[in-house]
């Protein structure tokens, strides 16, 4: 071999890794370069349309298709072209495809089919048949491979379920989501939804008690600058609630009061007050 073809095969093996392209000239490679290289979404669709045609790197295609149409607003186009197309893909590439639905109805506010598919993905989990079996899968984020475990995954999935009941306003079925989840794999962030659950239910001791797990520290994760700032910003408008409640309660039920009982003379009054009066504080609380 010359030593210029030498040189250009390196400089070939050098392009691919920057550009994160896959090497070859089929359809879903040209596709590739067509989403990473030239910056040109629609040529990448119909490039990862004809990749799925031809039986090429269906699996990817698919998911890399279904990626870039959200990006261009055409989500509900993808939805119908993964549920049409994923019984072309393999077995092991069903879960990842699961999850690319899940953003998908996020982003267009399909909420009660992201919650189906959410129940369906923790019914798996329960029944063994998550991560075709293993007890541990490889994921990849921002480019990077990690390892998730059966156990993470499900503290996942069930903060995803507990995020769509907030958007239906299910506050009690998030709640019960969200401490399930928490008792699975607690996270500063998942707390973080859970206070604000508690807050949307007006139990803003619970919400209080909670956020402050995140704002001490003792929850992982909670290093992180956002959810700590994100767990401040909650804690003042708990703050700001709560004082406010307690004070109307505490005139209200004094104002009550002077009613049945409008003379200062008066020594005795009825016994129902007397009850109150002494548990008001912690009524107030």
């Amino acid at each position: 071999m010359s030593s210029n073809k030498i040189t250009r095969n390196k400089k070939d093996d050098l392009f691919h890794v920057i550009h994160k392209v896959p090497a070859g000239d089929g359809p879903y490679v040209r596709a590739k370069h067509a989403q990473l290289v030239e910056k040109e979404p629609e040529a990448a669709i119909v490039l990862f349309w004809k990749a799925i045609n031809a039986g090429d790197r269906v699996d990817s295609a698919l998911k890399d298709m279904a990626v870039v149409m959200k990006q261009l607003d055409r989500t509900e186009e993808a939805i119908e072209a993964v549920k049409s197309f994923r019984g072309l893909c393999s077995k092991q590439a069903q879960e990842s495809l699961d999850n690319v639905l899940i953003d998908l109805y996020k982003k267009c506010g399909k909420v009660e089919d992201q919650i189906d598919l959410l129940k369906r993905k923790l019914r798996m989990i329960y029944q063994g048949e998550a991560f075709n079996g293993k007890p541990t899968k490889t994921a990849r984020s921002h480019g990077k491979k990690f390892q998730v475990s059966v156990k993470q995954e499900t503290s996942r999935l069930l903060g995803n379920l507990g995020w769509a009941y907030m958007q239906k306003c299910n506050f009690m079925a998030a709640e019960v989501v969200y401490k399930k989840a928490q008792m699975v794999d607690p996270d500063a962030n998942k707390a973080c939804n859970l206070g604000l659950c508690l807050m949307k239910q007006c139990r803003y001791r619970e919400a209080k008690s909670v956020l402050e797990g995140v704002t001490q520290g003792r929850l992982p994760g909670s290093e992180d600058c956002k959810s700590r700032k994100r767990a401040q910003d909650l804690l003042v408008q708990v703050e700001s609630r709560q004082q406010p409640a307690d004070e109307d309660f505490g005139n209200g039920l004094q104002q009550l009061m002077n009613q049945w009982v409008p003379l200062p003379s008066r020594s005795k009054r009825l016994p129902i007050f007397e009850e109150i009066s002494s548990y008001r504080d912690q009524m107030a609380c």
